[in-house]
């Protein structure tokens, strides 16, 4: 298991269609992992479809 740092925007309807950032810090097998579970935990945390979630940037790193 790998320690990655996954940062992105993701579109919030209720605030007038603001794209927001977020940072999700990831403890996962692989990068393709990381992504997946990013989409998996911003779909169930605010609803979200995973075309209102575009996905910056996925570093391994040590938090």
């Amino acid at each position: 298991m790998g320690k990655y740092i996954v940062t992105g925007r993701y579109k919030a309807s209720f605030i007038g269609n603001v794209w927001q950032k977020f940072t999700k810090l990831l403890d996962c097998p692989n990068e393709r992992v990381a992504i997946e579970w990013t989409y998996s935990l911003m779909g169930s945390k605010h609803g979200l479809k995973r075309n209102l979630i575009k996905i910056d940037e996925v570093r391994a790193g040590e938090w």
